[in-house]
């Protein structure tokens, strides 16, 4: 099961660092132009953001909810969560992929 664990945790952790350097390239964008759009990006990241990071808190920091994913989450809800969070890691480097571009 530590591979659906370590998949998750990856995964997120990839998710992280996607919505930090999107939230730079849109938080340059909304300073320089000032649009609806950008703003409308950078709230859409900061929520990501937090969400993602409260995950990979509740995963790898959490004294109790740390011990109690590794160990007593049966391995079907681990392939779930980690579905749900490979997706968005690859939902937000395609992104990325456009923003950068």
């Amino acid at each position: 099961m530590s591979v659906w664990v370590d998949a998750a945790r990856f995964s997120l952790g990839a998710s992280v660092v996607f919505l930090v350097v999107m939230l730079a390239v849109w938080g340059r964008n909304y300073l320089l132009f000032r649009s609806k759009h950008a703003l409308g990006l950078v709230v859409f990241g900061a929520f990501l953001l937090a969400q993602s990071l409260f995950a990979l808190y509740y995963y790898l920091v959490d004294p109790t909810l740390s011990v109690w994913f590794a160990a007593a989450v049966p391995a079907a809800a681990w392939r779930v969560l980690m579905g749900i969070h490979v997706l968005q890691a690859i939902a937000l480097a395609v992104l990325l992929w456009v923003t950068w571009d």
